[in-house]
């Protein structure tokens, strides 16, 4: 039985719920990260002892899931988008906003589907927008091939966020500090394509970078779909 399935005990003499558990877990996480998360701080948070909230949660896997459940409430689209590809760019943008909000979330995307209510409803928003458009296994492999782009994205986004917090150090700064090291590798000649890179290469920030490559797998996606 899920966490979604199994029903809440009836309220104490602190009153709790889900909702409120959940509120309060998410407040942790975007204070301190995931790592901030426990049920003891949760119940802390809640001025409740900490095996109230076994009653309503069992392990904090299942706290994980209902957190992320809470935060597709906010991926999911407020209407339904035009067109297939218009939808996926519509839950790889909103997916990357409500990361940056959570940065926590970063850590628990790309695991095992979504089976809350919020998460169903974005699945079925999406499959829904390429609903007919070929057959229901290319439909698949082409959302998951999308969300594995912008899940991947997206960690690699925050990660570099968390560098300049770790380290004082913004990602001009930190090229600075590494230029020199760079160029005296660079100057060997044992890596021409990387000086190329470096030298010619346009630097771009993070979101130009995101909707450049989105734009890219969207193209390689309705290339496949426009095969007979």
């Amino acid at each position: 039985m899920t966490v979604w399935d199994r029903p809440e005990p009836a309220n104490r003499p602190v009153p709790l719920d889900r909702e409120r558990i959940v509120a309060a877990a998410i407040t942790l996480a975007d204070e301190g990260g995931l790592e901030a998360v426990s049920l003891r701080k949760v119940a802390a948070r809640l001025n409740a002892g900490p095996m109230r909230l076994y009653g309503y949660i069992s392990t904090k896997e299942e706290l994980f899931d209902l957190m992320v459940d809470e935060v597709y409430a906010e991926i999911l689209p407020e209407a339904q988008p035009g067109d297939w590809r218009e939808a996926l760019r519509v839950l790889a943008h909103r997916t990357r906003q409500a990361a940056l909000r959570h940065e926590w979330l970063a850590d628990l995307l790309g695991r095992r589907p979504a089976l809350g209510p919020n998460g169903l409803a974005v699945t079925e928003a999406t499959l829904a927008a390429l609903d007919g458009l070929t057959d229901i296994d290319t439909v698949m492999r082409a959302v998951e091939i999308v969300s594995a782009y912008f899940t991947g994205a997206i960690r690699r986004e925050i990660t570099n966020l968390r560098a300049e917090r770790a380290t004082g150090l913004s990602k001009r700064d930190w090229q600075r500090a590494h230029g020199p090291h760079v160029t005296r590798m660079l100057a060997t000649g044992r890596f021409p394509a990387l000086a190329k890179a470096v030298y010619d290469g346009t630097d771009v920030d993070a979101e130009e970078s995101f909707e450049t490559g989105l734009d890219w797998v969207l193209d390689a996606v309705a290339a496949k779909l426009a095969q007979p």
